[in-house]
């Protein structure tokens, strides 16, 4: 491991204390600003000197020795911390490097990223050259070490043996065990997790929680087997009751659950007038959610719902570098910080007019500032999606009695069926369309019928999923054949296909899962796959997500995934998975 990427060697601190002493010049000096000291809560007119990546002095004082110092007077402007985004999926279309860049544009210069994708695309080895590499870049990049898989796995044993897991917790990358979707199992008898969280606690890591409706009782029993923080909580009331438990409360601004402005007013009703333990997150929310930014939107709802100036931005910054165990390195402007700073018009506009990461200037004066850094996906054995195999006749064959329902964008009830699946086409009287998951390697297939996705459109195939397998979603078998040849041909994506024809494509070149190119343009890409499927009878909110989620066994009711159609109360198989 290269250890320098993760703190400053011998030979560099004796270099940040040579430009106290005045014998080397700060490599930018930012003068006469108004910033905002997260440890006594004001805001103070101060200079800061920054040596490379590190801030070095922030006082009265200028630096005597100032021979080659970028100087920036910032009279009238205000200095916050750069923003953390502490519950990042980084890979929901848009891939890791590519969201980094973007937000940071709006202040953003730290996530804490979900593992799950590296679990699947990348050998260990790789996974944790790549994340070296993105320590390299100018906004930070930490990482979580999942536990379980969101999904039932053929091989799930492979993917999360315990020398993979360990050796994930161990890495200086990696900031927290989970997030913890596989709770049940832990409460009930799974040791195996339950040895990961100790570990995890061992090495000063905490451990994030998915508990969604957990009551007291669930909550406490969690607490006391090491969960350290839960981001699950849909109202006021839940936020209370996780603060109560010694829990840091992650609060929700998210594509699929916005809550964020109704919780602060909740809570602030029920007295709550102390915000050290709370942090918020947009919780990998898909593309266009992001188009003004990440977590300046949710301080600025913070803002509006009458959250102190000072603690809005600490909810963003300093709380989450505390919750990490991360505060001498992040989340304030003070000695000894990595140089993330956010320059601000005004102390109640959270949208930076100038971002520094790492001492770098990301955005100058509200232009962008182009460097010259970049991922080579290739080296890492990320390109196009190749499949070795192809769908036949034979596989759109659909003869289960049960298919899925769509109640909303996140639960799926299992249905009776009662017409005739045996067609080539399934009529637009009929709200339900063929679903088929596939092997990305061709070895299984899963088929059944799923209710209130569309009542029209003749096929849709993607590459995009929870486990990284192909869906297939549509009321016309040769539609989907269709659809199918032409994913396979651009090397993965989502495509849809109509009465014989392509009417949509959004190529994700990376492993057929991730976008190549600008957010700008994927942005638009997911508008136009949204207003399609719309003017085919969708009618929920987050289709990326219903992607994702139709896989997700930590979510009511029923699911197709690898080993089959499982109903998820009992943790049983209704329908294996048929080998090709």
């Amino acid at each position: 491991m290269n250890e320098h990427r993760y703190r400053w060697r011998n030979k560099q601190l004796r270099e940040h204390v040579s430009v106290i002493d005045g014998l080397l010049a700060p490599t930018l000096l930012l003068k006469n600003v108004v910033y905002l000291n997260v440890f006594l809560k004001k805001w103070i007119k101060a200079n800061i000197w920054v040596y490379q990546d590190r801030i070095v002095y922030v006082g009265d004082r200028l630096p005597k020795n100032t021979n080659g110092t970028e100087v920036t007077d910032c009279e009238g402007k205000y200095a916050v911390p750069g923003y953390i985004e502490p519950h990042a999926h980084p890979f929901q279309l848009y891939n890791p490097h590519q969201l980094s860049e973007y937000v940071a544009q709006t202040g953003t210069t730290t996530l804490m990223n979900d593992n799950l994708i590296w679990l699947y695309l990348l050998e260990i080895k790789k996974a944790f050259t790549l994340l070296d590499h993105f320590m390299d870049l100018p906004v930070s990049m930490y990482w979580w070490a999942r536990f379980d898989p969101q999904s039932s796995l053929q091989d799930e044993l492979g993917v999360f043996s315990n020398s993979q897991v360990i050796s994930w917790l161990e890495h200086e990358a990696v900031v927290q065990g989970g997030e913890l979707t596989s709770w049940p199992q832990v409460l009930e008898d799974d040791d195996r997790i339950l040895y990961w969280m100790q570990e995890s606690k061992r090495l000063g890591k905490p451990i994030e929680g998915h508990f969604p409706g957990a009551s007291e009782h669930t909550l406490i029993k969690m607490k006391l087997l090491g969960a350290s923080a839960d981001h699950e909580a849909m109202t006021g009331q839940d936020v209370v009751e996780r603060l109560q438990s010694g829990y840091q409360a992650g609060l929700r601004y998210s594509s699929i659950r916005p809550d964020l402005p109704k919780i602060l007013e909740e809570i602030q009703q029920l007295g709550v007038d102390q915000f050290d333990q709370l942090t918020m997150t947009t919780d990998g929310s898909t593309p266009s959610f992001y188009e003004k930014g990440m977590m300046n939107q949710c301080i600025r709802i913070a803002l509006e719902q009458g959250v102190p100036v000072e603690d809005a931005y600490m909810m963003a910054s300093y709380n989450a570098a505390k919750h990490f165990n991360m505060r001498d390195r992040l989340g304030s402007i003070a000695p000894g910080q990595v140089a993330h700073i956010n320059l601000l018009e005004a102390k109640d506009n959270p949208d930076p007019v100038s971002v520094i990461a790492k001492g770098q200037w990301m955005k100058r004066n509200g232009s962008q500032v182009s460097l010259e850094r970049s991922i080579d996906w290739k080296e890492y054995g990320i390109g196009p999606l190749e499949l070795d195999w192809d769908l036949e006749d034979g596989d759109l064959q659909f003869s289960i009695p049960i298919g899925l329902e769509m109640v909303n964008d996140v639960i799926i009830k299992p249905v009776a069926l009662t017409l005739d699946v045996t067609v080539d086409e399934i009529e637009e009287k009929y709200d339900e369309a063929f679903l088929m998951l596939a092997s990305r390697e061709g070895k299984w297939r899963v088929n059944t019928v799923i209710k209130g996705f569309t009542n029209k459109l003749g096929g849709m195939v993607s590459s995009y999923s929870n486990t990284g397998d192909i869906v297939l979603i549509g009321k016309n078998k040769q539609d989907l054949m269709l659809a199918f040849r032409h994913m396979k041909e651009i090397g993965g994506g989502i495509v849809m296909a109509h009465q014989g024809e392509i009417i949509y494509e959004m190529p994700l070149p990376l492993a057929g899962m991730m976008f190549s190119g600008k957010m700008e343009e994927l942005i638009e890409k997911e508008r136009e796959l949204k207003s399609i499927l719309k003017a085919f009878g969708y009618r929920y909110n987050d289709p990326v997500y219903n992607l994702l989620f139709l896989s997700s066994t930590h979510l009511p009711f029923i699911r197709i995934t690898p080993k089959g159609i499982i109903d998820v109360k009992k943790k049983e198989v209704l329908f294996p998975a048929i080998m090709r």
